[in-house]
């Protein structure tokens, strides 16, 4: 899987994407046809499954739309095209949500909270079996990417800063080989690198995303207009999403079935797939997903998130502050209330929760 940062948006892509929304009825865009885009990740997988296995054209087809969901090898340009206006959903990190189509100015909604990495990135040291040994020592990980966040996250647990470290950008194509020769002592990845690096002599993880559970989020993000405009869009995404997540959770042959697809459409096969769930804290119920954006440290989450964005130029230039960019979540808004960008709507979840779909 590929999710990091984009490190920068071209001027004419933001200077699109910070064009005003149109917000009133008169000028409401309904329409029929819609696309989704997705790239490979453990919780991702289903996207692929449902438009294989004509999941998400019985929901669209229940709406009377149709959507188009596509694969994109490069995750970072998926994000990159949702901003441009070329798709009108797209799977996409917290952070990335933030830093890419927020900060270029278009106002999108996390209308799926899909998982939360829980042990799926992590701290590896060579020869050293305690964070407190990272002190010093150069750290290879993917530069601005959840690898970076969570580096910044560890260090603070044992009152370290980055400037305790040097990091050394290395491509996540390049991370196993880079950590199998002598110098390179300390690394921060995600799955399956990190299970490949851990597994390597006297390797040991210090640190990983379950100790900082519900930061790294999974989500499926939509326009906020298109959404708002187009309603049975939402409807058909989350109803097609909780189907597939009841059938991907299913204990028995059929479940089984449906992971070693999406096993194999990852590349993996079906015990290496499990091992990655085994890491990653999937909300299959829709019940599961809204206890964490109900809950008041998805705001405390994304300060974090913002906080590190902006120290680390990410926000844009224009950004005077962390709070630059508002981000709406159910327990309150962290940021400016008049540029909120980012929201966290529970309502389609809710729908689904309700049985309304």
């Amino acid at each position: 899987m590929k999710r990091l940062t984009a490190l920068f948006v071209s001027t004419a892509l933001a200077a699109v994407c910070s064009a005003p929304l149109l917000s009133s009825s008169a000028q409401a865009d309904t329409k029929k046809d819609f696309n989704v885009c997705w790239s490979i990740y453990v919780g991702w997988m289903p996207w692929g499954y449902m438009k294989d296995h004509g999941i998400i054209k019985k929901w669209a087809d229940k709406y009377g739309i149709s959507i188009d969901v596509t694969q994109i090898n490069d995750y970072v340009e998926s994000i990159n095209q949702y901003t441009a206006g070329g798709f009108d959903a797209c799977a996409m990190t917290n952070m990335d949500a933030l830093t890419i189509p927020a900060a270029g100015g278009v106002d999108s909604t996390a209308l799926i909270v899909g998982d939360f990495s829980n042990g799926n990135d992590g701290v590896v040291l060579k020869g050293k079996d305690k964070l407190t040994d990272i002190k010093g020592q150069n750290v290879n990980l993917v530069e601005l990417s959840v690898s970076h966040y969570l580096l910044a996250r560890a260090l603070e647990t044992v009152g370290m800063k980055e400037s305790d470290v040097t990091v050394v950008n290395t491509s996540d194509a390049d991370m196993v080989a880079a950590y199998s020769t002598p110098d390179v002592t300390a690394t921060v990845t995600w799955n399956p690198l990190l299970s490949t690096i851990t597994q390597m002599p006297d390797s040991h993880l210090v640190f990983d995303s379950s100790k900082i559970p519900g930061e790294i989020i999974d989500l499926m993000v939509a326009n906020t207009q298109t959404l708002k405009d187009n309603p049975d869009f939402g409807k058909a995404l989350v109803g097609a999403w909780y189907e597939t997540m009841a059938l991907m959770s299913d204990p028995g042959p059929d479940g089984q079935a449906a992971r070693e697809a999406m096993a194999t459409a990852s590349g993996t096969d079906l015990f290496g797939f499990e091992g990655q769930l085994e890491t990653t804290r999937m909300f299959y119920t829709p019940q599961a997903a809204l206890g964490l954006t109900r809950d008041a440290e998805l705001k405390a989450t994304m300060q974090h998130v913002a906080e590190f964005s902006y120290e680390h130029g990410l926000l844009g230039d224009g950004a005077p502050n962390a709070g630059f960019i508002g981000v709406e979540t159910p327990t309150g808004i962290y940021g400016s209330d008049s540029n909120v960008k980012l929201r966290f709507d529970p309502t389609y979840m809710q729908m689904a929760a309700d049985k309304q779909l």
